[in-house]
């Protein structure tokens, strides 16, 4: 049974009027401007429509202009370290546009922002920045607006509530045609490389009506992809296979995705739920992170390459073709080349559609940050590029399987090819292109595959 408790915004629904009040009161002739960037993760993109859902309420509009932003948001990742150079980076460029306009309100929130040692260094060597918050208060932004429009001082909440779940936010969603719902927050396994469960608390599962009733209403609304969300959605409390079950009986043409998976979560339970329902996608995106069991008991990962084999063979026994993504990280502290040559025999056993592919980097307040780094980064580099033209090789015999099939493809924009060309992914997540109308966009297709690269599939619409 969940312990965590489901509160709603009503107080903070409060704080939107008294805030529009003031705003109103500011902007005569036009409505404020604001301009919120989300960093990183799925998740966090979440949150970034949740933020715009408030604001809009309140009564701002929005704009990609950080020049012309009356107030502008950045909701951050705290996963790598390049990602946190960046934010501070572009923190520094905000400074003259603060001179220009003494009214600009900017603020920085996320994951990033939720680390104390962040919010003492923004305090100190940003005065530009008049709000800094956490991943537990961002749907209390209303009332950090009030109060700052009102008392005129820099406010730093860094509060931490590892009980409540917050429902009832408005959305603001830019997609039309594919949502994320959360289904989870935060996470329990504490791979030691991972910031994650120090910035975004202990997991905690939403109510699965709460689930069923926002993508009932998404598929109402027309959206045809619905991606699940969470740090490990296999650890759902209410059990993720049921749900998944629960969700393909809501009627509607419309397909399931979810990410991330966890290995020793990854129960066969799970994989007869993906293949026996015909709404979710035939795709597992499932990280091993590294094919020694010395690094992944090193990362705290909790099984064994062997036990990655039996999710993949088992899955494949029922379906052959099933795909399978991941996520590697080369070069953990202490790897040894022969280490390394053991992920390679992984992702060559595996056969993997896609590989996101990481060079390992140090996050402070981590257990692995701990940990003695003797590889230098120029033998990190090697590494990362041989094992990229080893999985090039491997998309490329992989994607053979479909030369003179029809697939089922989500018609998501424009191709990269030219502007005659379509984009879109088939049920296994796989990129595919072809000449189509823009009127498709949004729409489910078929279409013939008549020829592969190592990035994408190419065809023709089948009449």
């Amino acid at each position: 049974m969940n312990k965590e408790i489901s509160i709603n915004m009503q107080s903070q629904n409060e704080y939107i009027i008294k805030v529009k009040d003031i705003i109103d009161s500011l902007y005569v002739e036009a409505p404020p401007l604001a301009h919120i960037h989300s960093f990183g993760c799925q998740q966090n993109v979440s949150d970034g429509e949740k933020i715009k859902g408030m604001l809009a309420q309140i009564g701002y509009g929005f704009t990609d202009n950080q020049e012309k932003a009356d107030l502008i948001i950045y909701n951050t990742c705290a996963v790598r370290e390049n990602a946190e150079s960046r934010v501070f980076g572009n923190i520094g460029e905000l400074k003259h546009l603060k001179a220009k306009n003494n009214n600009l309100i900017i603020g920085i929130c996320g994951c990033m922002a939720q680390q104390q040692h962040i919010a003492d260094k923004i305090k100190k060597t940003y005065p530009q920045v008049d709000l800094v918050f956490g991943t537990y208060v961002f749907h209390k932004l209303p009332e950090m607006l009030y109060e700052l429009l009102t008392q005129r001082k820099r406010i730093f909440n860094l509060e931490v509530n590892n009980l409540e779940i917050i429902e009832g936010i408005d959305v603001l969603r830019e997609d039309k045609i594919k949502a994320s719902v959360p289904i989870m927050y935060g996470c329990n396994n504490f791979c030691t490389y991972c910031i994650v469960p120090y910035v975004r608390g202990r997991e905690k599962s939403r109510k699965p009506e709460e689930i069923i009733c926002e993508v009932k209403r998404l598929v109402s609304q027309g959206y045809k992809e619905i991606t699940l969300l969470g740090q490990n959605v296999n650890s759902y409390a209410n059990g993720f296979p049921r749900l998944l079950r629960e969700l393909n009986k809501i009627e509607g043409d419309f397909r399931i995705r979810f990410v991330s998976s966890h290995p020793k979560d990854a129960t066969n339970e799970l994989i007869d739920a993906i293949i026996e329902c015909d709404k979710v996608c035939k795709h597992l995106h499932l990280p091993f992170q590294a094919g020694s069991n010395r690094i992944l008991k090193a990362m705290n990962r909790k099984y064994t390459i062997e036990d990655y084999y039996k999710i993949v063979d088992y899955a494949r026994s029922k379906k052959a073709d099933f795909s399978f993504s991941s996520d590697i990280i080369v070069g953990f502290p202490g790897e040894t080349f022969e280490e390394y040559l053991e992920t390679i025999k992984a992702i060559k056993r595996v056969g993997f559609d896609n590989l996101y592919t990481f060079v390992y980097s140090k996050r402070s307040g981590t257990k692995a940050a701990e940990l003695s780094d003797d590889i230098s980064d120029e033998i990190k580099g090697k590494w990362l590029r041989e094992l990229l033209l080893i999985q090039r090789e491997i998309v490329t015999d992989r994607f053979s399987r479909y030369l003179n099939k029809t697939v089922r493809v989500l018609v998501e924009g424009e191709g990269k090819k030219d502007n005659t060309y379509l984009t879109g992914k088939n049920n296994e997540n796989i990129i595919v292109e072809f000449k189509g109308d823009k009127s498709l966009i949004g729409q489910f297709v078929d279409v013939r595959i008549d020829k592969i690269t190592n990035w994408a599939l190419l065809g023709e619409i089948k009449e």
